[in-house]
């Protein structure tokens, strides 16, 4: 009875902390905008939210790992009957996703935590793509499905960086 709490509790915190991570990220990349609205302050509190965004994320990945030990019974669809498959198809995807981030990291700076007025990211990695970080990272959620091979848990990470980066299909 306990892990059949603990998997639904997990379960409902997944989706919790997703919608507020979503939501929090996209905030805190938009301070231009919300300046032209708010006023100044709006850059430091575009750096607040995107600090507490990554609590979010953190907590969703921590969902994702308990999922491996308190699955919902019903969901607990199972990616392959071998779990080694799971590790290795994420260890392939996970590697160019997570020398991407690092990268975008390096050439962001203290950008990459926290927005800072005039600064314009044209530089290193950002002169051929828009949103590295982000594109390292957000595969990385569907690897970390991957490691506790869960396919129900893929699928969801899926949609979900797929309408996270796509906000306009929601």
């Amino acid at each position: 009875m306990i892990k059949l709490v603990i998997a639904w509790l997990n379960f409902v915190s997944l989706h919790v902390c997703a919608i507020l991570f979503a939501y929090l990220a996209t905030l805190s990349v938009m301070p231009v905008t919300r300046e032209e609205e708010r006023g100044e302050q709006d850059w430091k509190e575009c750096a607040q939210l995107r600090n507490i965004s990554f609590v979010f994320a953190g907590i969703m990945i921590l969902n994702t790992i308990f999922w491996f030990w308190f699955p919902v019974s019903e969901l607990a669809w199972v990616l392959s009957p071998d779990p080694l498959f799971g590790i290795i198809i994420g260890l392939i995807i996970a590697m160019p996703c997570f020398i991407l981030m690092m990268v975008a990291m390096k050439d962001a700076g203290k950008e990459m935590g926290a927005p800072q007025k005039g600064i314009s990211l044209h530089g290193g990695i950002y002169k051929k793509i828009r949103h590295p970080g982000a594109l390292g990272e957000m595969p990385l959620y569907i690897v970390v499905a991957m490691f506790v091979n869960s396919l129900f848990l893929t699928i969801w990470m899926l949609l979900f960086t797929h309408l996270h980066t796509n906000p306009y299909l929601l």
